[in-house]
Order: structure tokens, then sequence, then C-alpha cells
């Protein structure tokens, strides 16, 4: 019997191209000593208003460069021209993630002279983000309450991939049936390493603590 199909053995990532760029991003990021942060969350989660107060909480210690990621608008870009950073948006054409070449582009045209910390704002989804290297140093997911405390069990890629998780809108934890420890354990059961935060940006709660983590892992950049 003649086989009717060819079959072929993949014996690269398909995702070799894309890592090999994304590690060229932080050996420049390194000569640089700016640090990128590859920010992630659902639509709806507080991203650009966790932003904004990052960056007014950080105004005075550090130069502060946002990438915004969207399929086509630049509302989120507009709103965060309002603090001063410097902006710049890339549409990603219908793709659902940014992936290392996209974000080169966009570090690229925005500039990097002088940026001590970059915030890469991911399309909202917690699927494709999760799968593909972008360059940055570190990666970071926003949870907000009203999402539910069973995300990790449903997205457990993407939890197993971040360095640190913000727990965002804890305000509103009276208001729904969320249990932060449930959450935390099902996290740490998929990511040992993880530093979770509680937080939020509406009343300002914790936001010291993620700024002092960003503080820390900038000058643990630069220094290396």
């Amino acid at each position: 019997m003649v086989d009717a199909f060819k079959v072929i053995q993949i014996k690269q990532s398909v995702f070799a191209d894309n890592n090999r760029q994304a590690e060229a991003i932080r050996a420049d990021l390194k000569a640089r000593k700016t640090f990128l942060l590859n920010l992630m969350s659902s639509p709806g989660s507080g991203k650009t208003t966790t932003l904004m107060k990052t960056i007014d909480l950080l105004r005075g210690e550090m130069n502060i460069g946002i990438v915004e990621a969207d399929v086509d608008s630049d509302v989120d870009a507009v709103t965060i021209a309002q603090t001063g950073a410097r902006v710049i948006q890339v549409h990603t054409g219908g793709m659902c993630h940014m992936d290392a070449e996209m974000t080169r582009q966009g570090l690229h045209e925005m500039g990097l002279d002088n940026l001590d910390l970059v915030v890469l704002e991911n399309i909202g989804n917690l699927l494709c983000p999760a799968e593909v290297d972008t360059g940055a140093v570190k990666n970071a997911m926003i949870l907000s309450v009203p999402e539910g405390d069973d995300k990790p069990l449903k997205y457990p890629g993407m939890f197993s991939m971040v360095d640190v998780l913000l727990v965002n809108k804890i305000d509103t934890l009276p208001y729904f049936d969320f249990d932060l420890n449930a959450l935390c354990n099902r996290v740490l059961k998929l990511n040992p390493d993880v530093d979770i935060i509680p937080v939020s940006a509406r009343t300002g709660e914790g936001m010291d603590l993620w700024a002092d983590w960003l503080r820390r892992e900038v000058a643990l950049w630069k220094q290396g």
C-alpha cells in the first residue's frame, strides 16, 4: 500500500526563532540597564488603572516607558499618556498576543534612551500571551477579585509562568464569593516561586508593596 501522505518530524520548537529574538532583546536591555516587564491579564482586570497608579508611585525615581498592545484601538495609550510617561501604541493586526519581534519594533519606535523601566501591557487574555516569550525580564499578571478564585484551575499555563501575581480589586472582597487563601494555595501549587501581592489600584491598598517589588527587581537587573 502506498502512503497517501508524507510524515515529517518536527525537531525544533515552532517558537525557536521567537525565543532567539527574545534573548537578543534581553541582551540589549541588559546593556542599556533597562528593565522590561510583561504585564498580562484578562480584559477588565484593571491593568491600565494599575499602571497609572504605579507610574504615580515611582514618579521622580525612575524614567518609565509603556508599550501598549491592542488588536486595534488606542484607548489605553491615550489614557496612559496623561501621566507623562513615554508611551507607544502597538497594533497587533488581529494577533491575540505580543511576540518578540512585535516587542522589538515597539521598543525601537519608542526609544529606550534613559528609561529605567518599560512595561509592556500585553493583549488581554490568559491563553496566548502565556505561550510566547516577549523578551521581557520578568512576567507579571493581574487577577481581579470579580474573576473568581478558580482561575488557576482554568488557566494553569499563565499562572505557572509568571514571576509576580497582583490580586487586584481587593476592596471588593466583601461583595464576591472569593477565597484569597484558596487562590494563593492553587497558584503556589502550580508555581511555588511566584510572589503574590493583593492590591487595590483604586484605593491604593497594597500598591506600595508592588512598587517595592519593582524597585527591587529593577535594581537587581541594573546591578547584574
